[in-house]
């Protein structure tokens, strides 16, 4: 239980799970990376690159979550870093992190990478920014797709050569190097899809659009309607019509079933950065970008407000009422929630 400490409004957490899967917990950790991202935006727009694996690969990244992944991030981060440096391109050391997604708006299997990149970078000298040559981002999608297509077939030939994949059921067969050379062959014809959005108005913009991406899994609290009759109604946006708003019904054991499709390997990082934002070049390279954009004195600035911010516990949760902070006033077991909870009620 936590309790206003301006206007005593009082409300129940429920946060006794804390499972990074789950669609009601997770809350205060994303407000946490939240305002840890917030001192490290730039005053540049932002671009959005989503590099999606295509569904041939799906029930190979089902059996084989770690490693397909964990390709799906490196060779998509390389193939940004890389064509970034490319003096024809931009010539410049690009930063960005990538949010996994497995999902699309139906909780089907469809493995994808978010990616927020600055619009620009530093020069390879470090000594001044370089910003893009059109309103665009700096390269064409399909520049992007061919190089992330080669990067990505040539690191999953390697795995199996090594031993790293696994295979069953279905897909017994492929663990015969014949076989799955036969498959990379077909994965070699078609274009992958990588999409570039436009980019992002401002900073302020990259913070809302991160609030929505980076702390849940296949689906929220909120887009879920009803449960009736051994059957879950959820919303789901159709972005064939436009976005337009939509309900799906499925039979608990098929919701169950989609939703487990996206449960994570234990361990397995779902949000990580790179470029001058990787952890062991951050401290240095985004004060630089900082020092360039914003102008010399930021450095003395920005030590300051640090220290300042270490000094001063902002709250985790402020009020919804009057924007106090909220402070725990009682720790209550399951029982004792629900005897104060009201019945439960399905919306339909």
């Amino acid at each position: 239980m936590d309790q206003c400490s301006g206007c005593g409004h009082q409300a129940i957490s429920y946060n006794s799970c804390r499972n990074r899967h789950c669609p009601k917990c997770q809350s205060q950790a994303r407000d946490r990376w939240l305002a840890s991202r917030r001192a490290e935006l730039l005053p540049v727009p932002y671009a959005h690159v989503v590099f999606t694996l295509p569904h041939q690969l799906a029930p190979l990244a089902l059996q084989n979550k770690e490693v397909i992944y964990g390709l799906l991030f490196r060779c998509s981060a390389q193939t940004l870093i890389e064509i970034a440096a490319d003096p024809r391109r931009l010539g410049a050391d690009i930063g960005f992190f990538s949010v996994l997604h497995t999902w699309n708006q139906k909780l089907q299997h469809h493995p994808h990478v978010h990616c927020v990149v600055a619009a620009g970078g530093l020069s390879r000298d470090h000594t001044h920014w370089v910003r893009p040559r059109s309103e665009h981002f700096f390269v064409p999608e399909a520049v992007l797709s061919e190089v992330f297509r080669g990067k990505f077939l040539e690191a999953l030939q390697q795995a199996h050569a090594s031993g790293q994949l696994h295979f069953h059921g279905l897909l017994h067969s492929l663990a015969q190097p014949k076989l799955f050379r036969s498959l990379i062959r077909q994965l070699h014809a078609p274009r992958w899809v990588v999409y570039c959005k436009p980019p992002f108005g401002g900073p302020e913009q990259v913070l809302r659009y991160l609030g929505a991406y980076t702390h849940r899994v296949a689906i929220s609290n909120r887009r879920l309607v009803s449960l009736l009759d051994d059957k879950v109604t959820f919303r789901w946006r159709d972005s064939a019509h436009k976005n337009k708003k939509r309900l799906l019904t499925l039979s608990a054991d098929e919701f169950l079933r989609r939703f487990l499709l996206h449960v994570l390997p234990r361990g397995f990082v779902r949000i990580r950065h790179f470029g001058f934002l990787a952890s062991r070049r951050r401290g240095t390279l985004l004060l630089r970008c900082k020092q360039i954009l914003v102008g010399a004195s930021f450095a003395t600035h920005t030590v300051a407000t640090r220290t300042k911010q270490r000094n001063e516990s902002s709250p985790l949760w402020t009020c919804p009422l009057c924007g106090s902070s909220m402070v725990r006033v009682e720790q209550l077991t399951a029982a004792q929630i629900r005897l104060r909870s009201p019945p439960a009620a399905i919306v339909a």
